[in-house]
């Protein structure tokens, strides 16, 4: 059973005195780092001199230095820039720079996971994983919320590692919400796996799927882009509020029986037969080796998939419709 943790549980006295270096300040960077500065932590800004956030941190109040300098005598270490490049910029500005018994604390594990940051043993190694997007994590701290976080650690030299990572899912506001505890393991792999065979791959090719069957068929494409992408929000909202039983609750009693009697169909044993080879391939590393193999050719594979999947016929459809839509140019204006 996971372990659950709330706002009595965290000592946030562990970080009094610490210095903490955040690096990087795009969507988790940003978010994490303004709710650490509301809590009163000592923050110091690292980033990259004239990178595109660069001068929103200014607009944001902070005076950003490079992560060499930020790394200097700092206490904690939260590295937020992008996976990919995470490995070298450990190797030449972080590792060199960090003093015994510092904490590096990431929000993802899978560069420690597969082994692409090794930090010394001398070193804590934590996590605290926002299951959130980082405007989320913000919004939610100045409302007096929180959004629920996964810690974990994966190296405790000093004998504080769990106290000072809890105590930071505090200052970004995570015990307000729920914090659960978990391992780098389970954090990376069900992460990736959720990432590719339901959240965004699983999802992206059935919503494709299910317009080229009906386009094909004869019907037209924009009332196809209502039925298969546009509806989805408002399933995935009932379903992410309550469950399959608030959906159940609110759908039409013809919806629920075609849920009940033909969802097996689709996601039949063959699909699930799959996923269960996508997740063997994240466990072993596959993935991983095949994602930093891409990444350090320069990406050809992974630039060709992306350019015919926005050139799908559904992407020019739904450009034109949602043209019409003005709520969504007032959401994106108020993100």
């Amino acid at each position: 059973m996971t372990k659950l943790y709330f706002e009595a549980d965290a000592n946030p006295k562990a970080l009094a005195g610490l210095r903490i270096a955040v690096i990087g300040y795009g969507s988790q960077g940003r978010g994490q780092a303004l709710n650490l500065r509301d809590s009163g932590c000592n923050v110091t800004l690292g980033q990259r001199p004239n990178g595109p956030s660069w001068k929103q941190a200014i607009e944001d109040g902070w005076k950003p230095v490079e992560p060499a300098a930020a790394v200097e005598g700092a206490d904690v270490v939260v590295l937020l820039a992008p996976d990919m490049t995470q490995p070298q910029l450990y190797k030449e500005a972080i590792a060199p720079r960090l003093k015994p018994g510092a904490m590096v604390l990431v929000s993802h594990g899978f560069n420690v996971h597969y082994g692409q940051i090794k930090p010394a043993a001398n070193l804590d190694v934590t996590m605290v994983a926002p299951k959130g997007p980082g405007s989320l994590v913000r919004r939610q701290y100045e409302q007096g919320r929180g959004v629920p976080c996964l810690v974990a650690v994966h190296q405790d030299a000093t004998g504080k590692a769990f106290e000072r990572t809890l105590a930071y899912a505090q200052a970004i506001g995570g015990t307000r919400a729920t914090v659960l505890e978990t391992t780098f393991a389970e954090e990376t792999e069900t992460d990736l796996f959720g990432e590719q065979a339901v959240l965004c791959g699983g999802v992206t090719e059935l919503i494709a799927a299910g317009w080229e069957t009906l386009t094909k068929a004869g019907y037209s494409p924009e009332v196809a882009y209502f039925e298969c992408l546009h509806e989805l929000k408002l399933i995935v909202d009932l379903i992410y509020e309550g469950g399959f039983a608030r959906m159940h609750k609110y759908v039409s009693e013809t919806a629920k029986y075609g849920d009940l009697s033909r969802g097996s169909r689709v996601v039949d044993e063959h699909v699930r037969e799959e996923m269960r080879k996508i997740l063997a391939e994240v466990r072993s590393g596959e993935f991983a080796r095949e994602w930093i193999g891409e990444h350090a050719a320069g990406r050809p594979r992974y630039n060709a998939l992306l350019k015919s999947d926005l050139e799908h016929p559904i992407e020019q459809i739904g450009a034109k419709l949602r043209e019409r839509m003005a709520w969504l140019e007032q959401k994106a204006a108020s993100a």
